[in-house]
């Protein structure tokens, strides 16, 4: 956890027509381990190839194959768990959940309900004000993704893309810890985050690599406190799933739409039946999918295909020592390491390769400060103008990091960096070699400065007269000169001299 105190964040409230409920929310987070091959077959995952192109026999549920487990699934599953400092079972097996759909050609999903790899675990999810709060996982476990059925091909039939099945999801199951839906997102949002910088999930939610089922309840101010006290989960409200969620923002909408809805039900004096629900981005609502009593009878039993599961300490131990700086101790040494706000270390900490950037830039700078503001506000705020993200910035580290010396050695103002800057983007070429080339080095020679100022000075009796009864507006004579050097004046050099020569007047 950070070095750096936060407040937990106030439950979210919602005035209902007769009096205040809360929130209270939980995450199952499906998300798709980084592999070459599948679970239980050497088929390949990538994304986009011609459908059924990517299924081995096993994956199509051929008579006679047998499952071989993706040793590099285990290891990915290993480390996300070391990434949310979760226990790690060193024994865990797998079962068969049967059910019918045309997508799943097993007949069934091989999965790992009651002796999951990965134990409990917690994340800091911070919301950008100040708040953070620690959220409890309660398991992680492996499981064989379905294939995908489309109905919008054909007027009168569906078709089946097997290409999925069989790829290897870890769920990553919450505690119901998450009090609004601003959290819910904020909590996604960090483990896609802290996946993506062990590599075991590139959180891509529009390739559904990463899904999230929300379930919603509400309860009145008060009873989530008992049930903190107890662990009796009857002082909550009952719970509806909302399943297959791909987006942070329709997460928020249908959480916020859910809570409202049960809020209703129970106001006008009826009760809520738990169910399954889908979110219709659309139309803004939640519908029912099915009801518990509905659901289907799974009929888990243990895989007889497949063993338990037995890992060793050493193999958990040397993937341990193997992780990368995680994001919350990277963000903890960039604030005490080069000075930068909670805010802008949380910016440079977003994305690995942003955080790579940064570090480069600024360790070739030798000022943690001035790269940080300048890799955020000019070279971030021109790709995102751009719709770019750092991959594909045509400024490499070195360039950036050539700017800012040229700017700490007083050799260039800080407008004539912006030009420069613009320069390097569009152009290229080195930022030192540029300056000298075209003459934009900054003018430090205090005589050609005295003499731009007396002639301003000397210009303007109507205008020194005014600078002399308010010293404020001596601000005008440093930009006019600026402007009559073209900017290249040393900015401080300036201010100095015309304060001298103003009060010679």
């Amino acid at each position: 956890m950070l070095d750096l105190t936060y407040e937990t964040p106030k439950p979210k409230v919602i005035a209902g027509a007769r009096e205040d409920w809360e929130l209270v929310i939980g995450l199952e987070v499906h998300a798709q381990v980084a592999t070459n091959a599948k679970l239980f077959s050497g088929a390949s995952t990538r994304f986009g190839a011609e459908p059924n192109s990517n299924v081995a026999f096993v994956d199509a549920g051929m008579p006679g194959m047998l499952p071989v487990i993706n040793e590099e699934c285990v290891a990915q599953a290993v480390r996300t768990g070391l990434g949310l400092k979760a226990a790690i079972n060193l024994t865990s097996a797998f079962d068969r959940k049967n059910y019918f759909y045309p997508d799943l050609p097993q007949g069934y999903q091989i999965s790992q309900l009651y002796h999951p790899i990965v134990g409990e675990g917690e994340v800091l999810v911070e919301l950008g004000d100040g708040t953070a709060r620690v959220v409890r996982i309660e398991r992680i476990h492996l499981e064989q993704d379905a294939g995908k059925s489309i109905h919008d091909m054909d007027p009168h039939m569906s078709f089946v893309d097997l290409n999925r099945t069989g790829v290897a999801l870890m769920e990553i199951v919450s505690r119901p810890d998450i009090r609004g839906p601003e959290e819910a997102a904020a909590y996604v949002s960090k483990l896609r985050q802290i996946m993506r910088y062990l590599g075991t999930c590139d959180g891509n939610m529009q390739n559904g690599n990463l899904r999230a089922d929300v379930n919603v309840s509400v309860c009145r101010p008060g009873d989530y406190e008992k049930y903190q006290a107890s662990q009796d989960f009857s002082h909550l409200g009952t719970r509806c799933e909302i399943k297959n969620m791909n987006s942070l923002r329709f997460i928020q909408q249908a959480i916020e739409y859910e809570a409202r809805r049960q809020i209703a039900i129970i106001e006008d004096g009826g009760s809520v039946t738990q169910e399954t629900r889908l979110y219709d981005p659309d139309k803004g609502e939640t519908r029912s999918m099915r009801s518990k009593e509905e659901a289907h009878d799974y009929r888990y039993f243990p895989d007889p295909d497949l063993l338990p599961l037995e890992i060793e300490q050493a193999w958990v131990d040397d993937i341990a020592a193997a992780l990368p700086e995680l994001p919350d101790a990277k963000k903890a040494r960039f604030i005490t390491e080069f000075g930068l706000s909670d805010y802008d270390a949380s910016v440079l900490t977003a994305d690995t390769t942003n955080a790579a950037y940064f570090e480069a830039v600024a360790g070739e700078a030798g000022d943690g400060k001035l790269a940080a503001n300048w890799v955020i506000n000019e070279l971030f705020g021109r790709l995102k103008k751009e719709d770019h993200d750092i991959t594909e910035s045509p400024v490499s580290p070195a360039q950036l990091a050539g700017i800012i010396k040229l700017i700490k050695a007083d050799a260039i103002s800080g407008k004539i960096a912006k030009d420069l800057f613009e320069i390097v983007y569009t152009e290229g070429g080195d930022p030192a070699e540029i300056v000298e080339a075209r003459g934009m080095k900054q003018v430090t020679d205090t005589g050609a400065i005295e003499a731009a100022v007396d002639e301003i000075i000397a210009a303007n009796p109507a205008q020194v007269a005014k600078a002399q009864e308010n010293p404020k507006l001596a601000g005008w004579f440093v930009g006019q000169v600026m402007k009559a050097t073209g900017g290249k004046a040393n900015p401080k050099a300036v201010n100095q001299i015309v304060a001298a020569k103003l009060a010679q007047q």
